[in-house]
């Protein structure tokens, strides 16, 4: 780490701006290194890797069977998708289906925490350019939703909701439960969201900031609602639905600008469509949540010389796990690819003739994980 290879701008009036890895916040380490002249960014280059945890060697040395807890740990907030994601993937390889019942309840904890962290970064984004009524709002709306996860499963980032073979159940109470929080939710997020697009400060400070061409985004092999935001259409929900979302259709949402104003606006829309879509999934009387009861997947061996691969539409986009066993059934090798992967570069490009008080807003627009990149 100390002997990384940093890029170097050269030049009489060019100078090198160090921020991290130890930032002022209760936030994951990184360094970013700006190479400027005056405020403006000429590139940026980010090192990572502090949060290295030897995740993937970690997840050799258990039973593939009880590797939920572990799993659902790599990037705390998009447990749920790490852990249906394995699920899916260790189902696959011991032959275990589960009935559909049970995929629509991990799938309702998939949607539950997109919105819970789509509306914790709009509070991000809100709270950066000091738009108070969205700070205070999103963050009272977001403990709502995550305060529901918890009702369901005893965790509020959704822990424990998803077990290979099965899922926490709903009641009929819990049910009626999440109909009514979201019920309210969905009118004063809209009332906040129309706030804060009709903000003239917000406007100013994101509206051309940060762009990502389509084409860049395309070249540079982004994903998730970063790609999203600059016109690429690729959601896995979409293009590979399963059969929960082939039931109940994900709608696929982009925006055109590509800057900080459209990351913003993706956001909001989805959450509002995952909203839409959790309504009426469980306004569905037809559905019985009450019980998911499955073979039990946790005593069968798993096939033996296979490759399983894994892909779960998470939050910043999609999950890959890519599980392989040997010759005796046992796993050989476990691959994780966070979204985050992809999409770092995509900020160090949104950055390039910016200006150096934009990169707050920029990154948190883009809000990646760090420990997902570095497992």
């Amino acid at each position: 780490m100390t002997d990384y290879p940093f890029f170097k701008v050269r030049g009489r009036e060019v100078h090198e701006v160090g921020v991290g890895p130890i930032h002022a916040g209760v936030i994951e380490p990184g360094h970013f290194r700006f190479m400027c002249l005056g405020e403006k960014v000429h590139h940026l280059e980010i090192q990572l890797g502090y949060q290295h945890r030897g995740v993937e060697a970690l997840l050799l040395r258990r039973p593939p069977m009880a590797l939920a807890s572990i799993v659902e740990s790599i990037c705390g907030d998009s447990s749920v998708a790490y852990a249906w994601g394995y699920c899916a993937a260790v189902e696959a390889l011991s032959n275990s289906p589960v009935s559909l019942e049970t995929d629509l309840l991990r799938g309702i904890a998939l949607e539950m925490e997109r919105i819970a962290m789509h509306v914790a970064t709009l509070n991000g984004l809100a709270t950066d350019v000091a738009f108070l009524q969205g700070g205070g709002t999103y963050g009272r709306l977001r403990t709502a939703i995550i305060n529901a996860t918890q009702r369901v499963c005893g965790n509020r980032f959704g822990r424990g909701w998803l077990r290979p073979g099965r899922a926490r159940e709903l009641s009929e109470v819990l049910r009626q439960d999440l109909i009514q929080t979201l019920t309210a939710f969905a009118r004063d997020f809209t009332e906040i969201n129309e706030l804060m697009l009709a903000s003239l400060s917000v406007k100013a400070r994101f509206q051309g900031t940060g762009i990502v061409s389509t084409k860049t985004a395309q070249e540079l092999g982004l994903v998730g609602v970063v790609a999203r935001a600059s016109g690429v259409e690729i959601d896995t929900r979409v293009q590979l639905p399963g059969r929960v979302y082939e039931r109940f259709p994900a709608e696929l949402i982009t925006e055109s600008s590509g800057d900080c104003w459209a990351r913003m606006k993706q956001r909001m829309r989805e959450a509002d469509a995952s909203v839409q879509w959790l309504l009426k999934v469980l306004g569905d009387t037809a559905l019985d949540l009450s019980g998911s009861a499955a073979p039990d997947a946790l005593g069968k061996p798993l096939a033996p010389e296979t490759l399983c691969l894994s892909l779960i539409e998470g939050t910043r986009g999609p999950v890959v796990q890519v599980l392989e066993t040997s010759s005796q059934g046992q796993l050989l090798h476990y691959k994780v690819q966070d979204p985050s992967l992809p999409n770092w570069f995509g900020l160090a490009m949104a950055l390039r003739d910016n200006d150096i008080s934009d990169f707050p807003i920029c990154n948190k627009s883009f809000d990646l994980s760090y420990c997902g990149n570095d497992l």
